[in-house]
């Protein structure tokens, strides 16, 4: 067999068609739904106690704080009432020492400090005011006052969030290991050093990265309709929608669970859909799939994940060209002689290429090579060469792995189309003919936009924001996710072009201010069991 049969033959392994598509859409409603009635299921669906999602009229100043990993991110949003934002901020790395501090009190005083430094330097009237109102006040008032800075801290670890802005840590990861604050609120941990430092600060939400994608996304949507679903395709996948309460059924069972505004009616549920059909009973599995699993650092668990995301396509791909090579009757990556290579040379891969080393291979090499249509794959070579350490690849060579990185690609967009015609499905959006979708904090129609898609009416689409490297980047991968969508009969082709897919950046700033915003009020109510203003500053 040649080598460009044999790579076909491998890359068929990865076709998802149709009928396993909408196997997988059932099985996903199912644990949506299995989710939002009891705690420890397969897919978390996680309330996030936001209740209610902007619509781009909204107007004021409001900080954000990122806690994601190495580095401490800063910032400072201001959002001028027309779906548009300003953004400033700044970025420090974790000095390594606190990353693994005997307290907590060492790392959140030192992220406080940060918050300090920021508001000096950004916006130091308003610090300076807010400072001394802040040590003049009586302690028995508690600091209430409406010019405080709103905060939004994304916290990009395990917690088991029981309030809008009340998390307790579950583990640490990403080389952070401080054993005493396990099992606590790391809200209160950071309010506490705030406080020290009399900063006029209120961390007034807890934030998902991903909720913050949805937020984002909806203030900024160009339509009338708020956003459905926020979703993150990129290094990891992850997906927040609006749910109606009364659904959320697990909401009495939660131990310690905060009051939240139930007005609305619906709620943000962070989904956790990486973990979704851990046990493999709709999800596709090929030997490479299999592979990556066994050596991973979580076996067993986030298998979505590892269909999906950009981390893993990246090595599915290496693992499936370590497995032609291993072929003694096809000549991948070798040559007996420069006769049998099209550049007159031998094919060689060094000792030390990426290709034999674990998590070797970026997604960025897939997007690459799905990418050239150059005569003789001209760019595909290039990479090998300059990225994987393979000398004079052949034209073959780079047939053959194209054809494999085109059937790994589709099958993760084809994959996370699951996700979201689940979502759509589950909520009746599909069904859906009306003005409005997610509650929003003030009427959306005073937003005034052109529309995007003149073949739907506003009031009909289906919005969603989305982020990350592979529906960004990847040619192609939102055309594979709609082609999988107008594949599902509930959907079908009118119901595909009803769906609005918008990239909604940084989730994590933009998004988490929003999330601050929408707590301001509710917060502020519950700490001073009354009614106040806005705490927006503008």
């Amino acid at each position: 067999m040649s080598l460009l049969k044999e790579a076909q033959r491998v890359a068929a392994e990865f076709e998802y068609p149709a009928k396993d598509v909408n196997r997988g859409v059932k099985e996903f409603m199912r644990e949506m739904e299995e989710g939002l009635q009891k705690v420890g299921s397969m897919m978390s669906q996680i309330p996030t106690y936001v209740t209610a999602v902007p619509n781009g009229t909204e107007k004021g100043l409001y900080l954000a704080v990122d806690l994601g990993g190495t580095n401490f991110r800063v910032c400072s949003i201001h959002l001028n009432g027309d779906t548009t934002f300003s953004l400033t901020q700044s970025k420090v790395a974790i000095p390594r020492e606190l990353m693994v501090a005997k307290t907590g009190k060492e790392l959140f005083s030192f992220l406080a400090k940060q918050i300090e430094v920021f508001l000096k330097t950004h916006h130091e009237e308003h610090f300076e005011a807010g400072v001394r109102r802040r040590k003049t006040m009586s302690a028995t008032e508690g600091y209430r006052d409406e010019k405080n800075f709103q905060l939004g801290f994304t916290f990009s670890f395990p917690v088991e969030q029981v309030g809008i802005n009340s998390g307790k840590l579950i583990r640490w990861t990403k080389g952070f290991d401080i054993d005493d604050v396990i099992g606590k609120d790391v809200c209160a941990l950071l309010q506490d050093e705030i406080d020290a430092l009399h900063l006029p600060v209120r961390v007034a939400a807890l934030v998902n990265d991903t909720v913050g994608t949805l937020m984002a996304r909806s203030y900024t949507s160009p339509g009338k309709t708020g956003a459905l679903l926020g979703a993150i395709f990129g290094t990891g996948t992850n997906g927040a929608y609006v749910e109606k309460l009364d659904k959320i059924t697990k909401m009495e069972t939660i131990e310690g669970s905060a009051d939240y505004d139930k007005s609305t009616g619906e709620m943000i549920v962070n989904t956790e859909w990486g973990s979704f059909d851990n046990h493999l009973s709709v999800l596709p599995n090929t030997p490479y799939d299999e592979a990556l699993d066994k050596e991973s650092v979580n076996p067993g668990i986030q298998m979505f994940e590892k269909r999906v995301s950009g981390m893993f396509l990246g090595e599915i791909l290496r693992r499936a060209i370590l497995h032609l090579m291993k072929r003694p009757d096809i000549a991948f990556l070798s040559d007996v002689h420069s006769g049998s290579n099209d550049i007159h040379s031998t094919t060689t891969v060094a000792d030390d290429s990426p290709l034999y080393k674990q998590w070797g291979i970026d997604t960025s090499f897939l997007s690459i090579v799905h990418e050239d249509h150059s005569p003789g794959l001209r760019i595909v070579r290039q990479s090998l060469d300059r990225d994987l350490g393979v000398s004079a690849p052949s034209l073959e060579d780079a047939e053959a792995i194209k054809a494999m990185v085109g059937a790994i690609g589709k099958r993760s967009a084809r994959l996370s189309a699951v996700a979201i015609a689940a979502v759509v499905i589950w909520t009746g959006r599909h069904q859906q003919n009306t003005t409005t979708t997610a509650i929003t904090t003030e009427g959306k129609s005073s937003v005034t936009q052109e529309e995007t898609q003149k073949s739907v009416k506003e009031e009909d689409v289906i919005d969603m924001g989305v982020d990350g490297s592979l529906v960004e980047y990847y040619p192609g991968f939102e055309e594979y996710i709609r082609e999988a969508l107008r594949e599902i009969p509930e959907i079908g082709p009118e119901g595909e072009k009803r769906i609005r897919i918008g990239i909604a950046k940084d989730g994590s700033g933009v998004g988490a201010a929003l999330i601050a915003l929408v707590a301001a009020d509710v917060g502020t109510s519950a700490e001073s069991n009354g009614p106040v203003k806005s705490a927006s500053i503008a």
